[in-house]
């Protein structure tokens, strides 16, 4: 009999199979944002302008990942580098207003493709799997000494 440990490995890879399926070049094929502006953008949105070096720390990347990543969301003027608002010296990246609206519209197609793969769900139980996926991932927070701020 496997451990339920072994139960949530297998499900866990199924799930990155699900979320990964249709998406070519890092992008699901109806996609509006790839999946590392799309959880950036997510970023920058919840917490405020960031330094390359908060974000780096805050993903755990190293620093030319993560520059390759702020100048692409850059580049395509969904972010935009500005002067630290608080008068330090590194500049920071904050979400622009096209950032916003694309982050938006990728929200909400996700939004309506959980909607239809839970159409036969209980409010409920969508409400308790919701609780146990926070859940989850506090704990991989905590383990890895990086929180994430929820909206």
């Amino acid at each position: 009999m496997p451990r339920p440990t072994e139960e949530v490995e297998y499900e866990q890879m199924l799930l990155g199979r699900h979320s990964l399926a249709d998406h070519r070049g890092g992008r699901h094929k109806y996609a509006l944002l790839d999946r590392s502006a799309y959880i950036l953008l997510s970023r920058l949105r919840v917490q405020g302008p960031m330094s390359n070096g908060e974000l780096s720390d805050a993903f755990g990347l190293d620093a030319s990942t993560l520059n390759r990543q702020t100048a692409a969301v850059a580049r395509a003027g969904l972010a935009e580098r500005i002067p630290d608002p608080d008068g330090g010296m590194a500049r920071k990246f904050r979400i622009t207003d096209e950032g916003a609206r694309l982050l938006d519209a990728e929200r909400d197609r996700v939004v309506r493709s959980l909607d239809q793969v839970m159409h036969d769900w209980p409010d409920e139980d969508i409400a308790a799997f919701a609780g146990y996926l926070k859940r989850f991932n506090s704990s991989i927070e905590e383990l890895s000494r990086r929180p994430w701020p929820r909206p």
